[in-house]
């Protein structure tokens, strides 16, 4: 019984067993990977020509199956908040592992798309539901702190990941190397998350004291925590929405950018080069955010992160129209990636801090499914405006200016207290 408190309380002398959650948490959202838009944009190119599939029905099937998969965000959450991560991460890891490796044997579209649209509702919607969900049921007063770190360890092993898929990809060939990673899934991924996952820990206030992460001010930290709010309470929360659509927008810009920027660069007179090496800074930026929105936050307040990230982004899509330099295009990648650190840690930690854990999983799920949603339409957007005006500058000042409002309604907005 002794020792069973013990490992509730921590592993070691001092040490918060939520660490070992938020690790093998950040795992998952690595897990995602097969699920993702930058992730299946890894075999591309060899699987249109294996299946003989052209750009635009690719497309297509793209949209569907993402669309269709962002179902899986609504379910989920609840699950959670009943089963535990430890039962549903488990078996998502094997379902979705399952998964990939039949699509490294698809051999038609009609295929394809089921395939897609089940690794999209496993992967990018179901996976990462829990995978966020998991550190808000473990951390309060420390959650920003902890969703900062969060984002750092799931940025570092994206890009790590990327690469490294990459590489395979061009030496073994996109069926191996899909059939690798559903293989990781199963064999690492799932019996991690069973031996090492919990469910949340007994008292947030007794657990989370212990540790080197230990706040001098405790109590009156957690006398500013928000009371649990049901689903529906937070649906009807104001907050709720400036939020969910200022993250979403951020997922819309990026998607939509991050799937055509060679094109958007090209439109400026850039040669492929350049694209590549804004996608580097962007990336490292995107981890420099991440740090300086961790410890800002939990000094400051999310709904400032969230204004800066959000003005930010308003002028680095005002000022792309006008790059006419390789430092215009650096300084605008800049913007971009710290932009999209700081929200990532905003919408990591928001929803936790501001609405409390025990309806979580539910309340992530439908902020989850909005940015999926936004992330399928932004490439959409973009291309449907320059086929129909010849440029995408349009849509770039439509963009910002929908995003100034977005701050101006973030600053005004009534949060709940745990979340200012």
């Amino acid at each position: 019984m002794i020792e069973a408190t013990a490992e509730r309380r921590g592993i070691g002398v001092g040490i918060y067993y939520g660490w070992v959650v938020l690790a093998v948490a950040a795992l998952a959202m690595v897990g995602t990977l097969p699920g993702r838009t930058q992730g299946l944009g890894l075999i591309t190119e060899p699987l249109l020509v294996d299946l003989g599939v052209d750009r635009v029905q690719f497309a297509q099937i793209n949209l569907v199956a993402t669309l269709l998969g962002s179902v899986m965000c609504f379910g989920i959450g609840g699950l959670v908040d009943r089963r535990g991560s430890r039962t549903v991460l488990t078996l998502l890891a094997l379902l979705l592992g399952v998964v990939v490796v039949a699509l490294a044997s698809v051999t038609s579209a009609a295929m394809l798309l089921v395939l897609i649209t089940l690794t999209r509702g496993l992967g990018q919607s179901a996976l990462s539901v829990v995978s966020l969900a998991m550190p808000g049921k473990w951390f309060r007063r420390r959650l920003t702190w902890a969703m900062g770190v969060y984002a750092l360890v799931t940025s570092v092993g994206f890009m790590l990941a990327f690469p490294a898929v990459g590489a395979l990809v061009q030496a073994r060939g996109w069926r191996i190397a899909w059939a690798a990673i559903g293989v990781a899934l199963i064999v690492g991924l799932a019996p991690i998350a069973w031996t090492f996952v919990r469910r949340e820990p007994e008292s947030h206030v007794e657990l989370e004291d212990s540790g080197p992460m230990r706040s001098r001010s405790a109590g009156r930290e957690y006398a500013a925590i928000a009371a649990d709010h049901t689903l529906g309470a937070a649906l009807r929360s104001p907050a709720f929405w400036v939020f969910g659509l200022a993250s979403s927008m951020y997922g819309l810009v990026a998607s939509g950018i991050g799937l055509f920027n060679e094109s958007i660069l090209a439109e400026r007179g850039f040669v492929p080069d350049v694209y590549y090496t804004a996608l580097a800074v962007t990336a490292i930026t995107g981890l420099a955010g991440n740090f300086i929105a961790g410890a800002w936050a939990d000094r400051a307040s999310l709904r400032l992160v969230l204004v800066t990230a959000l003005l930010l982004m308003t002028g680095a899509l005002a000022a792309l129209p006008h790059v006419t330099t390789f430092a215009h295009v650096m300084g605008q990648a800049v913007a971009m990636g710290m932009a999209g650190g700081f929200v990532m840690v905003v919408f990591f930690s928001f929803w936790g801090k501001a609405y409390g854990p025990s309806h979580l999983g539910k309340i992530q799920g439908v902020a989850q499914a909005l940015t999926v949603f936004a992330s399928a339409t932004g490439p959409l957007l973009l291309a449907w405006w320059a086929d129909a005006t010849g440029s995408y500058a349009g849509a770039f000042y439509s963009l910002a200016a929908t995003l100034a409002l977005l701050a101006v309604a973030a600053l005004s907005v009534r949060i709940p207290a745990g979340a200012r």
